[in-house]
């Protein structure tokens, strides 16, 4: 009976009446309610807040997973890589990755590199299609044309930027055609100046990035073939040589006199053959025509653009840093660092830094935007306001000559030459197509002008680009070479290659793919969405086709001890020994006859 009461007592509280009777209890329960309502609210926010923390973590594993094994990729050589062995100052050996090194993993540059790869496949594989063994493609009428006397140009222009690029099999099949069909006995007038930068430092470029004795041989022949040209009484060059009969002369239109860009754009090509063959003949005849002109050389270190051969004296007064005048100044830069800068070439930089100081006398502002460009100079001091596109390596050559100068002349050249490649920038910008004309006049209150309109494929701006964006870090440089290789794409690149533009603003096309698009364009905005230890500044130099050769020590002693430097810092003795393709062993250490119209 207690029992059942006690019972009957504990049920109470499970009855509404209880608490109804009494408000404090209600107040009690009620309160209770809230607490383990809110509890649970609480739980059941805080478990979806977990799962979505946990489900956003999980998206993010599965990216990292994913960049993890993009990085694995490409470390293991899934994605086609190219290698470089450098051997610096203590004879150490690294390898160091052609395709791209940590500071690269931007997906965006490495899809630029791609895209600008895959480029260099279209026009290779259109040229192989259409007129393989001819100078050059005419793509719109798909077949060859030779325009440098059947000397197979576009292939020797591109065999360097073949392999930088890591497109094996194309090197193979070029090589094997320079070694059973590249003949240079041929009755055919060419320019020394163009089959200098584009067959010969096609060559040389090859030989040093794949020790391959070939093409070592075939610039030897050409060389040979070329070096009648110097038989002046001056040791000044003629501009043309007969490949067969040795004939030299200079073309009518020059009055008799030789170009100032072609008898100085030569050096880096014949002092780098010497070197590497232990012959001093070339570098001898090249540098007696440097030494001529220091006779001449003006204070502000000008030189017209036609000199005689008879005299050594100009027979101009015409200045410029555009056609025929302009990779003159680069290459008084360029020989000084191809001599890994020691006393021996020391007076190359001098008259560089001379001319340099001429070159800001020619500098002017266009309105109303403040464009910085390089006028050309008549005759005293009356300059004309008009720059070659041409004229766009100047701010590279800036560039690279800030570095081994004193600290206010190094400011002085680099912010000149970031003001310069605006402008050059500009010249792209500033038409339908995105794509620079020849050349532009600069006119009060209205800025720049195109001048002739027609684009060819021109590497200059690019080029400007890369050497800006190797000395500075600064990725606005590879955006606005972006900008230049899409209007590219854009407006050039059709089914069977890629065409210039006979007019920027029209957008009609021409009907020639140009060797250097392939040796000096692509390779450059390749080369911009590299990373810097690719091709590095400081142990290879560019000729102005954009061919890199090895930077060689040069001495004041007998040329065999240079010869012998070479070897040492090959590892080669006598021939050279072939490498495995991509592996190269390194020492650290005018564009003006471009399609003249």
């Amino acid at each position: 009976m207690v029992r059942q009461r006690l019972s009957a007592g504990r049920l109470r509280c499970l009855l509404p009446s209880y608490y109804l009777k009494n408000p404090r209890r209600l107040v009690y329960i009620c309160a209770l309610f809230l607490c383990a309502t809110f509890i649970i609210c609480d739980r059941q926010i805080l478990v979806r807040d977990y799962r979505e923390e946990l489900a956003k973590l999980g998206k993010e594993k599965e990216q990292l997973v994913q960049q993890l094994e993009d990085l694995r990729k490409f470390l293991t050589g899934k994605e086609e890589q190219t290698f470089i062995k450098l051997k610096d100052d203590h004879n150490d050996h690294i390898k160091v990755n052609m395709g791209m090194s940590y500071e690269d993993t931007d997906p965006v540059t490495r899809e630029r590199q791609s895209k600008v790869k895959e480029a260099m496949i279209h026009a290779w594989s259109s040229y192989e299609k259409y007129a393989w063994g001819f100078d050059e493609l005419l793509p719109q009428s798909r077949r060859g044309t030779n325009d440098f006397g059947g000397l197979g140009a576009t292939i020797v222009d591109s065999l360097d930027t073949l392999y930088i690029m890591g497109l094996h099999d194309q090197f193979q099949k070029a090589k094997d055609w320079v070694s059973s069909s590249l003949d240079f006995n041929k009755a055919y007038d060419a320019s020394v100046f163009e089959t200098t930068i584009r067959v010969l430092g096609g060559l040389l470029s090859a030989y040093d990035l794949s020790g391959e004795s070939v093409f070592l041989e075939k610039a030897k022949d050409l060389a040979n073939r070329l070096l009648p040209a110097w038989d002046t009484p001056t040791g000044i060059s003629y501009n043309i040589v007969n490949l067969a009969h040795g004939s030299a002369f200079n073309p009518s239109w020059t009055g008799g006199s030789s170009v100032l860009a072609d008898i100085g754009t030569v050096q880096i090509e014949f002092i780098g053959l010497s070197q590497r063959t232990g012959n001093p003949i070339y570098m001898q005849k090249v540098e007696n025509v440097i030494n001529q002109l220091r006779k001449n050389f003006p204070s502000d270190g000008l030189l017209p653009i036609y000199i005689s051969p008879v005299s050594g004296k100009p027979t101009t007064s015409m200045v410029t840093f555009g056609a025929m005048g302009d990779s003159f100044y680069e290459y008084l830069l360029k020989v000084w660092i191809q001599g890994n800068k020691t006393q021996a070439v020391r007076h190359y930089r001098d008259m560089w830094e001379q001319s340099m100081e001429g070159l800001t006398t020619l500098v002017k502002q266009s309105r109303p935007s403040s464009f910085m460009y390089i006028a050309e100079r008549a005759g005293g001091n009356s300059l004309i306001d008009k720059m070659d596109e041409l004229a766009c390596f100047a701010p590279g050559m800036l560039a690279l000559g800030s570095e081994g100068s004193a600290p206010d002349k190094a400011l002085k050249y680099l912010n000149l030459a970031k003001e310069l490649a605006r402008t050059c920038y500009q010249f792209y910008q500033r038409t339908s197509t995105k794509l620079a004309g020849e050349n532009y006049l600069f006119r009060e209150g209205q800025d720049m002008v195109v001048g002739t309109s027609w684009n060819i494929l021109r590497p200059e701006t690019v080029e400007s680009l890369m050497y800006l964006w190797r000395i500075t870090g600064d990725k606005t440089y590879r955006d606005w070479g972006w900008d230049i290789f899409q209007a590219f794409e854009t407006h050039c690149r059709i089914e069977s290659g890629y065409v210039g533009l006979r007019d920027v603003n029209t957008g009609a096309k021409d009907d020639k793919m140009q060797t250097f698009f392939l040796a000096e364009t692509l390779k450059y905005l390749y080369l911009l969405f590299s990373p810097s230890d690719v091709i590095p500044l400081d142990q290879w130099v560019f000729n102005t086709e954009a061919h890199p050769t090895r930077i060689i020590a040069r001495t004041e002693v007998a040329h065999d001890v240079e010869q012998q430097s070479y070897q040492k810092a090959t590892g080669t003795v006598g021939s050279s020994k072939n490498r495995r393709f991509g592996n190269v062993d390194v020492m650290r250490g005018s564009r003006s006859e471009k399609v003249r119209h």
